[in-house]
């Protein structure tokens, strides 16, 4: 019987070689983290870790946030901030900094990645402390920043539009629906659903058998008579960027483009018959659906009202002096 390797011991010095030894081709994608709990800044990939025994790690105890990075500006910053600080109040996570510093931080790594475009990701955690479920072992809430490449979706998305079936995956209950906490799972199984079914994406249905919202975006609608529709707040969450959507929209309205602005239940019957229909966040911003759960939307391709509002995102990313802020990169 051949005998079994036995589980080396590794000294600091050997760990340290391990994890540079273990960083993978995608963490190129990563360009700056901060962490409490260094006191500081990083950007090598192979330091960009957390402690096992941080809440956040194990049982989920954490809340986040995420901010664009465009052309060396922060876009909605602020409100993505006050967002995070609304979340971590219903987590009831301490904040370990006042907000000013933790924006500060947000600020500093991300001048530190020397990038100018990218994705900001930020998260307040319980922090570490052992491995039980109550957070009064927590020795300090902890705070982490990481600066990354982008995520890209595809080109056809907005070019062609996107498929999306209606999932079969419990929605969240409406706290954990609105605390944007790092329990993701159930978004998660949205997405793995709907691509085993052929799919992009999928939309959550809630207890009463109306449209709530995709896997991490919001969902919205434009009906035969030019009204724009999108689910009301009360058991979702609040996207910053549909909130900013809708002031694109308003414009329209005023331009007479549409007819008018409706928060309100969106039974699924109504959405499938909306002439357009669209995915709205941070990341993807205004992708068109143009197809759902097998049957077309409108006429089946993207929509002039999802195309003028992806206008507008991009103009107001270029040009919204309101709803950019600078990263003070090192003076060269």
């Amino acid at each position: 019987m051949a005998s079994v390797k036995r589980t080396p011991i590794l000294t600091t010095d050997a760990a340290l070689v391990c994890l540079q030894r273990t960083v993978h081709p995608k963490a190129s994608n990563f360009y700056a983290m901060y962490s409490s709990v260094l006191e500081g800044i990083v950007t090598d990939p192979a330091l960009m870790i957390l402690p096992l025994d941080d809440h956040m790690v194990h049982r989920g105890h954490s809340v986040f946030d995420t901010a664009t990075l465009t052309h060396g500006m922060l876009y909605q910053l602020d409100p993505h901030l006050d967002r995070l600080l609304r979340s971590a109040e219903l987590a009831r996570i301490p904040l370990p900094f006042p907000k000013e510093h933790l924006r500060q931080i947000v600020l500093d790594t991300a001048a530190a990645s020397g990038r100018s475009e990218g994705s900001v990701r930020y998260w307040l955690s319980a922090g570490p402390g052992g491995f039980g479920l109550g957070s009064a072992e927590c020795v300090r809430a902890s705070f982490y920043v990481v600066v990354f490449k982008q995520e890209a979706y595809p080109e056809r998305y907005y070019t062609e539009g996107m498929k999306v079936v209606t999932s079969s995956i419990p929605i969240k209950p409406p706290l954990f629906a609105r605390t944007k906490s790092t329990n993701y799972l159930p978004n998660v199984l949205v997405v793995l659903d709907a691509n085993e079914r052929g799919a992009d994406n999928g939309i959550f249905i809630d207890q009463r058998g109306l449209v709530a919202e995709g896997s991490n975006m919001n969902v919205a609608f434009v009906t035969l008579d030019r009204v724009f529709r999108h689910p009301s707040f009360d058991a979702i969450l609040s996207g910053i960027t549909i909130q900013r959507v809708l002031q694109f929209a308003q414009r329209l309205v005023d331009q007479g483009e549409l007819r008018e602005i409706r928060l309100v239940d969106v039974p699924v019957s109504e959405g499938r018959n909306a002439v357009e229909m669209m995915l709205i966040g941070s990341s993807i911003k205004i992708a068109p659906v143009v197809q759902w759960d097998g049957h077309p939307i409108g006429d089946g391709k993207p929509g002039p009202i999802s195309k003028k509002l992806l206008q507008l995102w991009e103009e107001d990313t270029l040009s919204a002096t309101d709803q950019l802020i600078p990263v003070p990169y090192p003076q060269s």
